[in-house]
């Protein structure tokens, strides 16, 4: 049975989220602010945070940062704030995916399913996403078991993509990763490659979908 862990001080969701998780399986502790969150947190060692980012005392994004100097659970954000820059700030501080209120019960065990598989595997250097193979070790690349060839620049933005499949990967997590110590704005670069790969995927392969604003998704076909 999987551990949720609610994060809200909004009574009315805690129980609204408490009857969506139990009836889908999940084992459900909750706290009504931040430090009580960690707390929750650390004792109970939950597979899946839901966190609310408006919260008295501790908010949100600290308990985000907090939580992330120490533990790689995953963590889904809840709020009524639909700011580009709030959602960058949240994912940038170690959020896995970002869901604005009011949302559908269906979306919301949707992206909890997505952001709780673990598509890389470090023993044996290989990242799998749908039809899409990575070896990282000889950096190559295959679609439905048909090599895929790739620029050594396209490699690195895939790997990025395909490490965090399923998650947003926002702008600068990708440039920091791939261009990291250039100097000049790779931001037209990294559209153009882009585009280069959607091609290359085609139709058979995972999708990449632009977050506008905010940065890009890799989803399996």
């Amino acid at each position: 049975m999987s551990k949720a862990l609610i994060i809200d001080d909004e009574h009315q969701m805690r129980r609204l989220l408490r009857m969506v998780l139990e009836s889908r399986g999940y084992e459900v502790c909750e706290a009504a602010e931040g430090q009580l969150g960690l707390q929750e947190a650390a004792f109970h060692r939950p597979d899946v945070v839901l966190l609310d980012l408006g919260l008295p005392g501790l908010n949100g994004i600290e308990v985000l940062k907090r939580l992330r100097e120490w533990s790689d659970v995953p963590v889904l954000i809840l709020s009524v704030r639909d700011q580009e820059t709030i959602k960058v700030e949240a994912l940038e501080n170690g959020a896995d995916d970002y869901v604005t209120k009011p949302f559908g019960t269906a979306e919301l065990l949707a992206r909890l399913t997505v952001i709780q598989r673990r598509r890389f595997t470090r023993q044996s250097a290989e990242i799998v996403a749908g039809a899409l193979k990575l070896d990282l070790l000889h950096h190559e690349a295959s679609l439905d078991d048909a090599p895929l060839k790739l620029t050594p620049t396209e490699f690195a933005l895939l790997k990025v993509l395909a490490e965090h499949a399923g998650r947003i990967v926002t702008q600068n997590q990708i440039i920091k990763q791939v261009w990291a110590g250039q100097t000049s704005d790779p931001s037209e670069g990294l559209r153009v490659h882009i585009n280069h790969l959607r091609k290359k995927l085609g139709t058979t392969g995972p999708r990449i979908v632009n977050e506008p604003g905010i940065g890009y998704r890799l989803e399996e076909a």
